[in-house]
């Protein structure tokens, strides 16, 4: 009798135990996200990205899914985007997956096209949400001229006439944009905007008050789980 009532204890203690386990793996693979690259603006650095990053995190991503990008604002974005290509290498090498999300924000959006465009970055890029980023110039880059970053980011530049010829949105990666008329900063407020991507126009935000508008990071967290 007490044989027969361990067995079976042992037993219901052994379903029990793979119930819990499978509960707990389906929880695990339900939080595993695509890696998510930041890529900061003019001006910029990966602190720009505390806010995106919480809202992120509410979002169910981990501290090791999550990865800002630094670089050097100045120097001509050509560097700047070899170094991005290195930097998600790292973050594959890191993560061991196969590709990432990449969010950018001002002129960021030329680091991460010439990247995807110009240094074989498609394949390695699943999702390119570009706020307000600077993909077809701006005027506003006339006040910098003394960087190569703001020669390159003015309009009719030979960097924009580069990165924006033929298909402005390549491959299998999927892009949206986020622009505003209130922005300020990308002039004509219109140059965010990709040819074959999802272009939203966001009512009225100023080109700084983005990277703390929950509202729309929140949206391009939503764009990155399509």
């Amino acid at each position: 009798m007490r044989r027969s009532l361990g067995t079976f204890l042992a037993a219901v203690l052994a379903a029990v135990a793979c119930v819990l386990s499978a509960g707990q793996t389906g929880t695990a693979n339900a939080a595993t996200h695509v890696p998510v690259v930041f890529v900061h603006g003019y001006t910029g650095s990966a602190s720009n990205w505390v806010t995106a990053e919480a809202v992120f995190a509410a979002g169910g991503y981990s501290t090791n899914e999550m990865f800002a990008y630094q670089y050097n604002w100045a120097q001509s974005n050509k560097t700047s985007a070899a170094g991005l290509a290195s930097y998600v290498q790292q973050v594959l090498a890191q993560t061991g997956a196969s590709q990432v999300d990449i969010v950018n924000h001002s002129m960021g959006g030329l680091v991460s096209d010439w990247y995807i465009k110009e240094l074989g970055g498609q394949p390695y890029v699943r999702h390119l949400a570009s706020i307000a980023g600077a993909n077809h110039g701006t005027t506003y880059a006339s006040a910098c001229l003394i960087y190569p970053s703001c020669q390159e980011m003015y309009p009719g530049s030979s960097f924009i006439q580069t990165v924006t010829s033929g298909d402005e949105t390549p491959g299998n990666t999927k892009y949206a944009t986020w622009y505003s008329a209130c922005d300020g900063v990308i002039i004509p407020y219109t140059s965010t905007e990709l040819n074959g991507a999802t272009n939203n126009n966001v009512v009225c935000q100023n080109h700084i008050g983005y990277l703390t508008d929950t509202v729309t990071l929140t949206a391009v967290r939503s764009f990155l789980a399509t």
